[in-house]
């Protein structure tokens, strides 16, 4: 297995070599520059033209990549334009804040998901069953930013159960015990929102697979010798119906990391989603090249986790 995992590391090198030509190479193409909306527009077009030649904008396409390229590799991705700091400082200091979102949004997808999958997979036809459906049909159809807005219109505002934005009271002082209750509260909502668009797909697996497990033979062999039914479902069918979900694990937190964009804007939350779309806006190529890259490792890497997760849950299946 090791050396699959190895091997899979090595192909990751051209797969992301890739992705950042054609990140940079799109990101050449966007309109306006870093300077663009940022400066007086009365300025002298020599001085303009003079910023421009000492950030490098004007060096050509190739000598701006393999600069970048290589000090990336260095572990040095540039300063941002906007914030005058080195971009590692600012995404380092953001990613904590998403990878809490994201586990958070983790813990409620899978929190819902499966007592509602292997559930209405178990009693099928049911009158929960039916509710389990309406409830996917209804969480795959809304948007994410209507979900979100709707959260924070009606446990936000209209109740005022949970603040309304931010990552944590300013006020407070880092480290202490109210500083850290704070930040959990302020991440319950749109933790709560993000685990509720990501339970659409493992609760139908979870369904389809139990129902269709009920139906194999090695089910029926069980029933035959007066298994009791109870233990069918938690040492058979409910563990064959995960299989599915464990391979795809990765890809749930991915979709979960993408649909936190939306999220964490809404809810103005200090992550790379609000870090991402201001750098957009403001043309800070280096932060959007970077954050590209970061989601597309993510990406890879989450891949290969589920393959992992996937040979340790079924024995049957080994990465040799």
């Amino acid at each position: 297995m090791w050396k699959t995992v190895v091997r899979r590391l090595l192909i990751m090198i051209p797969q992301i070599l890739l992705l950042s030509i054609l990140v940079f190479v799109v990101a050449e193409f966007m309109p306006g520059d870093a300077l663009t909306g940022l400066i007086d527009p009365n300025i002298d077009p020599a001085r303009l033209e003079e910023l421009r030649e000492q950030m490098g904008l004007n060096d050509p396409l190739p000598v701006r990549y393999f600069d970048w390229i290589t000090n990336a590799l260095k572990g040095d991705f540039g300063r941002s334009f906007t914030y005058k700091v080195p971009v590692s400082r600012i995404i380092g200091a953001r990613a904590i804040n998403s990878i809490r979102l994201g586990f958070v949004s983790l813990f409620f997808a899978y929190a819902i998901a499966l007592p509602f999958g292997l559930l209405s997979g178990r009693y099928d036809d049911s009158w929960f069953d039916r509710f389990v459906l309406l409830y996917n049909y209804i969480s795959y159809a809304i948007p994410t930013f209507v979900l979100a807005l709707l959260m924070l219109f009606i446990f936000g505002y209209q109740l005022g159960w949970f603040p309304t934005g931010g990552t944590v009271d300013i006020r407070l002082e880092p480290g202490t015990w109210a500083y850290y209750k704070d930040m959990i509260y302020r991440l319950i909502l749109p933790g709560f929102t993000g685990g509720v668009l990501g339970t659409v797909g493992v609760t139908q697996i979870l369904r389809s697979e139990v129902i269709d497990a009920k139906s194999r033979d090695y089910v029926r062999t069980a029933r035959s010798k007066g298994v009791p039914i109870g233990k069918v479902y938690s040492k058979h069918i409910f563990r064959n119906a995960f299989l599915p979900i464990a391979s795809s694990i990765g890809f749930v937190i991915v979709g979960l990391l993408s649909g936190s964009i939306f999220i964490e804007q809404i809810f103005t939350y200090s992550g790379m989603g609000t870090l991402f779309l201001g750098s957009i806006n403001g043309r800070d190529y280096p932060v959007v090249i970077t954050l590209v890259l970061l989601y597309g490792v993510i990406s890879i890497i989450s891949s290969l986790i589920s393959d992992i997760i996937m040979s340790l849950v079924d024995p049957r299946i080994r990465i040799d």
